[in-house]
């Protein structure tokens, strides 16, 4: 069976419109965990555009495993390792992108992030590491330590040609490496399904798609008819 993780994050950025505290993106992780989620995502951003800081141990104290989605920054590394969640998910971030734009350079910033790596799973973290599908990304990612790598599947979730065949390859050489393989950005009910085919997948993490979508049949349906395709 492969695992969904629901990110929640822009339960927050409706709340945050109006500054109060509804919606409540606990509120709406708890719905979520009932509805079949196996997991929460939550990304703590440096500039708390959507989910914050008060959110995280509330999120952390839940019944589903907390998935701690960050910048590879000493703050975040800090706050992670106070908090202590299930695992930690590396991500590029820019201050002005909208979204995630990419996968984290793990080649260029190879000396940076061992030390992060290292002190992460020192706390008994689990660190995973949102890449694009290259080669070399995964086996420098596989280097470092790092259990896990999430590919970043928004080039195929756009169309992109051949994507699918390197994300193909790309898992091929995940497991090769000995890495459990995530993926994640991008997916929806239309092109969920080609991924969750991908061999050796454990897990996809699916947010801004199940959050819209709960707008029309509700977040508990949207959740349950994922994880229903992903598993057919």
């Amino acid at each position: 069976m492969i695992r969904l993780g629901v990110n929640i994050d822009h339960v927050a950025t409706l709340r945050n419109a109006r500054g109060g505290t509804f919606p409540d993106p606990i509120a709406a992780a708890e719905l979520a965990i009932v509805s079949g989620a196996d997991g929460i995502t939550a990304h703590l951003r440096e500039d708390r555009r959507h989910i914050r800081d008060a959110d995280m141990p509330r999120l952390k104290a839940l019944s589903a495993p907390l998935n701690f989605e960050m910048a590879a920054t000493d703050e975040m590394v800090r706050l992670a390792c106070e908090l202590r969640p299930h695992a930690c998910c590396l991500v590029p971030e820019k201050r002005q992108e909208v979204t995630t734009e990419g996968g984290l350079d793990v080649v260029g910033q190879r000396e940076a992030l061992s030390s992060k790596i290292n002190r992460l799973k020192d706390a008994g973290i689990r660190v995973s590491l949102f890449i694009d599908p290259d080669t070399r990304q995964i086996e420098t990612a596989a280097a470092l330590g790092a259990p896990v790598v999430e590919l970043h599947t928004g080039a195929y979730a756009l169309g992109g040609s051949h994507e699918l065949e390197r994300l193909q390859k790309a898992a091929h050489t995940a497991l090769t490496c000995g890495l459990e393989l995530h993926a994640g950005h991008g997916l929806t009910y239309d092109n969920v399904e080609a991924i969750a085919a991908l061999k050796g997948l454990a897990e996809l993490n699916i947010g801004h798609f199940l959050i819209g979508q709960a707008i029309f049949d509700g977040l508990g349906p949207a959740v349950q008819k994922m994880k229903r395709l992903i598993n057919s």
